[in-house]
């Protein structure tokens, strides 16, 4: 028998996205945010509002940064959800963490993360969110597969599970898209 639960965000998995900018005086901002998609084959949508210091530096730069949070990571990306770049002026330097400038956008690209998004905003609606157009996407050559794409298998990204508040690896692959349902044509 089903239960209805009311109005939960019940979407398993959801991607920990982590969110770079850099602030008013060029250090490194770093965001937690499992409240984001893939929008397009080119734009990210992330839902994050006006109160959060990201996105006061979109509006400022027009750019971000998107990386997908590990198993490895899980401590500094957990602590990047948790505290506030609002209040916590040196919040990336406690985490010990690395990061460049992006060869194509003002903003960082955090080396601990090994896929990073590089984007620039299209769109900012303080109520519902960032639009970004993604302008490259760089990859630590360790993770990629004989073809020259990311092998999630070996990224171990981790994701959020909204019912619980857990983090969850996701680096199985159990399928091949296209081509599985193809068995009940």
């Amino acid at each position: 028998m089903r239960k209805n639960l009311k109005v939960i965000p019940g979407i398993f998995p959801m991607p920990v996205l982590m969110i770079g900018t850099y602030n008013e005086d060029g250090s490194v901002d770093v965001m937690n945010a499992a409240w984001g998609m893939a929008y397009d084959f080119k734009q990210i949508k992330l839902n994050i509002s006006d109160s959060h210091k990201t996105t006061k530096n979109i509006r400022r730069t027009g750019c971000f940064t998107v990386s997908l949070a590990t198993k490895d990571t899980l401590v500094e990306s957990d602590y990047f959800g948790i505290v506030s770049g609002n209040n916590v002026k040196d919040k990336f330097e406690k985490t010990k963490m690395t990061a460049i400038k992006s060869e194509y956008i003002d903003a960082p690209i955090i080396l601990q993360y090994p896929i990073c998004m590089e984007c620039r905003a299209i769109e900012i609606d303080g109520e519902y969110g960032v639009l970004g157009e993604i302008i490259n996407l760089s990859v630590e050559e360790e993770y990629l597969d004989k073809n020259g794409n990311p092998d999630l298998s070996k990224i171990n990204t981790i994701a959020y599970d909204p019912f619980t508040h857990g983090y969850y690896e996701v680096n199985k692959k159990v399928g091949q898209a296209f081509e599985d349902g193809k068995k009940l044509i």
